[in-house]
């Protein structure tokens, strides 16, 4: 990779040129590190500038008045336009007696120093753009050239001092689509025990970042390999290799990989990623072998598979509101949709289990659902037909039913006595709403009842009439415009 055109023409912000130009004009050396330096050699933009020198921390403060340094590490970090920049002393570490962290630091001189303690050779490269330096003693460009991730000198020692390296490499197969190198790989397996020193929120956070990114399903593969799925939840390892019954292509782990997959490949929101790898986590705890069928069933998976979602995602510390979302995704997913049976107060009752802001996203994991058993078509007609009732009973007004106000308020308010006169006033309201459905609220159809109960009879008979031909056309008209939309009868 010729790093005359990938590095010295790069365009960097005039924010961080200033610091580093700074740093300079004061006698330190500065490179730029890390994350970005490898984020340009793949034409990426980089999301982040970090930036190491041999200044100490109050060195660097004195330099940066605006800045602020509150760690053990030595960062500073330095208000700019574009944000805080973190500026490190080069540093070398001690110990890791606890598998976390580093028992002690020490500042050091020495760029090549700093490089040797950094996780992958991937991110262990320095460049200072001033004098167009690159420091690669790890050979961390060939590295990025051949998609390779390998670990900085042993690959024992690098995991033994953080085992949270373990997930933040699978993290980067998920995000560049690298490979893993064998040694490295080798090492993963044989250190993954120190995962169990990991709090569960750096474990959650990594896990959270491989369902954002586009290769989710290599990672997860990877996971399996080196034998660290328990560390998510040892559900997902009791899943490989359970094989399902004959609408199945895959086993039971495959099959939840593949619709995570599909959700990542649809840029579905996180929720519908984590519902997707869960929704059958329950079928190898319910598996068993029908005589009747010669297959296998899986009875209430779904209620089971429900409890150990809430269960592995509030030990992951996930927020209430994504457990319970994810957690009636999951109880949900095997909703009945035949399209000669299925009543629209069904799919009413469905919107009301799950929640009219999850109807849709409920929806989408049974797409994934369904593309994760190698079926190739993800919206067949019922599923179609079933997303045109939905959309048909979640629109604005067009049944009494769904007015803000119902003969019962007009008998409370008026004083009316129970009679064909309030059936009339409803229709009216309705038509009214059809046509601005703005004013289906509570005081505007108060409002508007008062205005009617003005009229005559024979005026209010007639405005009636009208009302319940329109509604009926409108009606008509909407349903086929849906029904067209999602290629039903």
């Amino acid at each position: 990779m010729d790093k005359s055109t990938t590095l010295k023409d790069i365009l960097i912000p005039n924010q961080i040129t200033t610091l580093l130009t700074l740093l300079h004009e004061n006698n330190y050396e500065a490179y730029l590190v890390g994350g970005c330096i490898r984020d340009i050699l793949l034409h990426k933009q980089p999301k982040d500038w970090d930036i190491t020198t041999n200044a100490n921390p109050e060195q660097i403060q004195v330099l940066f008045p605006d800045s602020f340094y509150e760690n053990d590490y030595g960062t500073v970090g330095v208000k700019t336009e574009i944000g805080v920049i973190e500026v490190t002393p080069f540093r070398k570490e001690g110990l890791y007696s606890d598998g976390r962290r580093p028992d002690s630091i020490e500042f050091t001189n020495d760029i090549i120093l700093d490089l040797s303690r950094r996780d992958f050779t991937i991110n262990a490269i320095a460049y200072n753009p001033l004098q167009d330096t690159l420091v690669d003693p790890f050979n961390g460009v060939g590295d990025i050239k051949n998609k390779m991730i390998k670990c900085v000198g042993e690959a024992d020692t690098r995991f033994s001092e953080d085992g949270l390296r373990i997930m933040r490499m699978l993290r980067f197969v998920a995000q560049l689509d690298f490979s893993i190198e064998s040694e490295t790989l080798v090492s993963a397996m044989n250190n993954r025990n120190i995962l169990e020193k990991i709090a569960k929120e750096r474990i959650k956070d990594e896990f959270c970042k491989i369902l954002m990114s586009s290769g989710a399903i290599k990672a997860f593969i990877y996971m399996s390999k080196i034998d660290v799925l328990q560390y998510i939840t040892p559900h997902l390892k009791d899943s490989v290799n359970v094989t399902q019954n004959g609408m199945h292509a895959y086993d039971v782990f495959e099959h939840l990989i593949r619709s995570m997959q599909c959700a990542v490949d649809k840029n579905y929101p996180l929720e519908i990623r984590i519902a997707a790898l869960f929704h059958d986590i329950g079928k190898p705890s319910t598996r068993l072998y029908s005589k009747d069928k010669h297959d296998y069933t899986f009875y209430n998976h779904e209620v089971v598979g429900t409890k150990m979602t809430k269960k592995i995602l509030n030990d992951l510390k996930f927020s209430h509101e994504t457990i319970e979302k994810v957690t009636k995704l999951v109880r949900w997913h095997m909703f009945f949709s035949d399209t000669e049976q299925i009543t629209h107060s069904a799919v009413r009752r469905m919107i009301a289990n799950v929640g009219r802001e999850n109807i849709w996203d409920l929806i989408n994991l049974r797409i994934c659902d369904r593309v994760g058993t190698g079926r190739p078509k993800e919206d067949p007609y019922r599923l179609r037909k079933y997303m045109s009732m939905i959309e048909e009973v979640m629109s604005d007004a067009t049944d009494v039913s769904m007015l803000k106000i119902g003969g019962k308020e007009l008998i409370e308010v008026f004083h009316m006595t129970p009679s064909p006169q309030i059936g009339k006033i409803l229709n009216i309201l309705l038509d009214k709403c059809i046509e601005k459905p703005e004013l289906n609220s509570k005081n505007s159809l108060l409002h508007l009842s008062e205005e009617l109960l003005t009229l005559k009879e024979s005026e209010l008979e007639e405005l009636s009439k009208a009302a319940v031909l329109h509604a009926k056309h409108d009606q008509d008209e909407r349903v086929g415009k849906i029904k067209s939309k999602y290629r039903v009868r």
